[in-house]
């Protein structure tokens, strides 16, 4: 190894990094960069990456082919360009969030950004209205073409209503002669009951037939040009645009931070003033409770943070810190009870109907039992020590952690302790003997029996044990989120379900995808740890 030259040693180190980090599909990529053996690197290339993404722009394909025909109770199935299209939306919308806590925060150069703001805002307001009067024309336009397309249909449905109305008219008063023929005994009752069986057959098929011209001015009414569409989209994003400036003028001017303490500061210095000049009981009690009024409440402003809007950004690292409590949580249970249950068959006994009973219970059932019993310990978060302590945290406090949080962080852990445990109570059981009868030899004690043998050589089966417990704390943090109202891509994806509106089912298709990476990248990541910690070297990369 050490004739390698400088460039092996890149080779081999980015070849590390991969087998590592579990990628072993950019080996021949690496491999064919440095110039080892290119056509066997191009084959592999060809077959595991150039096939699969082929297989994905397939998928991709069909997926635009076939949503725009689908009609679905909230419209048609978003495409990937609008699904996309909600990525950038919420990614936008992140950054005003942004724009906007700067704003609220701004004591240097706040006169500079209002008059950058004032002159966007200029600018935004014109192009906004150009828009709307291009939308007007639009509108106008489509509204004729639509009237010109119903007119046919419309007159052709009054038609029929008219006709259809003087058949059936007709053939109520025959059916009244006839009812009047039975009743004088001169026509048989069950002529009466052909007649209006045959009436109802009759009439079906007339509303029918006033249906389906009904439905195809429906569909007419229903279906919106894509230039119109287009128009609107983009009226709609300017007004946007410009409510945003609007609001970001008042984040710098009355609702600035520093404005808000200076105001407070300046009308204490008032009061002070007044209790100064104040020559009677009555006015120097006033003035001394104004003075210690506008100080609390400047020293009260000073402490204030905007009111940030729960972007999908913060609702992933908000879910990524409950799953990380719950997973350290399932982890911290699951691995010493596990090595209990390995090193001792009576202690495995004990726990298996245990295991048996509670690993199959629903995730909603741990929920509710989590909020009935854990919310027991706090009867009033906005005073518990505990959620007063983590509010006061650098970056843990602007997670807002509450009640439901933990509610969700329990649930995640319950879930998830078991493959852990079972994995963990699995890899020390599985321990060679022959190693632990050289341990007895040795007179090892126990920690030392842990940490040199039992605990390495089972490390293979503890992280897949780990890896499927991460996985599942994932999938149930959804769930749980949901149910609990905790904000996070639960509450995020259930709050877009409730919405209802044009780019909600959007945003959930956004939020699978963002859910599906972020699982694969959390299992990525134990991979890694697994390969660091480990002292075997088998692949790791399922």
């Amino acid at each position: 190894m050490s004739d390698q030259t400088p460039i092996e040693k890149l080779k081999y180190s980015l070849l590390k990094i991969i087998d590592v980090s579990g990628f072993k599909v950019f080996d021949p990529v690496v491999r064919l960069v440095f110039g080892e053996e290119p056509s066997k690197q191009v084959g592999e290339i060809t077959r595991y990456m150039v096939a699969p993404i082929i297989f994905v722009c397939c998928c991709l394909l069909l997926w635009n082919f076939v949503a725009p025909r689908h009609k679905t109770k909230s419209g048609e199935v978003p495409s990937p360009k609008q699904v996309w299209g909600a990525l950038v939306t919420n990614d936008t919308l992140d950054e005003r969030e942004n724009e906007k806590e700067s704003d609220f925060l701004s004591d240097e150069r706040r006169e500079a950004r209002i008059e950058e703001v004032n002159e966007l805002l200029a600018e935004k307001e014109k192009t906004s209205t150009e828009l709307k009067a291009t939308l007007a024309e639009v509108e106008a336009r489509y509204k004729k073409e639509e009237a010109e397309s119903l007119k046919p249909l419309s007159e052709s449905l009054t038609k029929l209503k008219a006709e259809n109305k003087k058949l059936r008219k007709s053939r109520s008063e025959e059916a009244a002669k006839l009812s009047e023929s039975v009743a004088a005994k001169e026509a048989d009752p069950e002529k009466l009951l052909d007649y209006l069986r045959n009436d109802n057959l009759l009439t079906t098929a007339e509303k029918d037939s006033e249906k389906e011209l009904k439905d195809q001015i429906a569909v007419i009414r229903d279906e919106t040009p894509k230039p119109l569409k287009n128009a609107r989209l983009a009226s709609s994003k300017a007004a946007n645009e410009v409510q945003h400036l609007k609001k970001r003028l008042d984040y710098l001017s009355t609702g600035n931070r520093s404005q808000k303490v200076a105001a407070a500061e300046e009308s204490a210095t008032k009061a002070l003033g007044s209790l100064s000049s104040a020559d009677s009981p009555a006015a120097i009690l006033t003035a001394a409770k104004s003075v210690v009024k506008n100080e609390q409440r400047a020293s009260k402003i000073a402490e204030q943070e905007y009111p940030r809007a729960a972007t999908i950004w913060f609702q992933v690292w908000r879910s990524l810190f409950t799953v990380f409590v719950g997973f350290v949580l399932a982890a911290a249970i699951a691995i010493p009870v596990g090595i209990m249950c390995g090193l001792n068959r009576i202690a495995m006994a004990c726990l298996t109907p245990i295991i048996s009973v509670f690993k199959p219970v629903s995730p909603v059932v741990w929920l509710l039992i989590f909020q009935i019993i854990v919310g027991a310990f706090f009867p009033n978060p906005d005073t518990h020590p505990l959620f007063v302590f983590l509010a006061g945290l650098p970056w843990i406090g602007a997670l807002n952690v509450n009640p439901a949080l933990i509610f969700s962080a329990c649930t995640v852990a319950m879930c998830a302790v078991w493959p852990a445990l079972v994995n963990t109570a699995l890899g020390v059981s599985s321990v060679d003997k022959d190693h632990l009868n050289v341990a007895k030899v040795l007179r090892l004690g126990l920690w030392s029996r842990l940490t040199k043998i039992i605990i390495p050589s089972s490390l293979p089966l503890v992280f897949a044990g780990l890896r499927i417990s991460l996985g599942v704390g994932w999938m149930v943090l959804i769930a749980a989120e949901a149910l609990s109202s905790s904000e996070g891509l639960g509450k995020f994806v259930w709050d877009e379900y409730q919405n209802g509106s044009s780019h909600s089912f959007a945003n959930i298709l956004l939020a699978c995808f963002v859910i599906g990476i972020i699982g694969f990248f959390l299992d990525r990541f134990m991979i890694v740890l697994q390969r660091s910690v480990s002292f075997d070297d088998g692949a790791a990369t399922v």
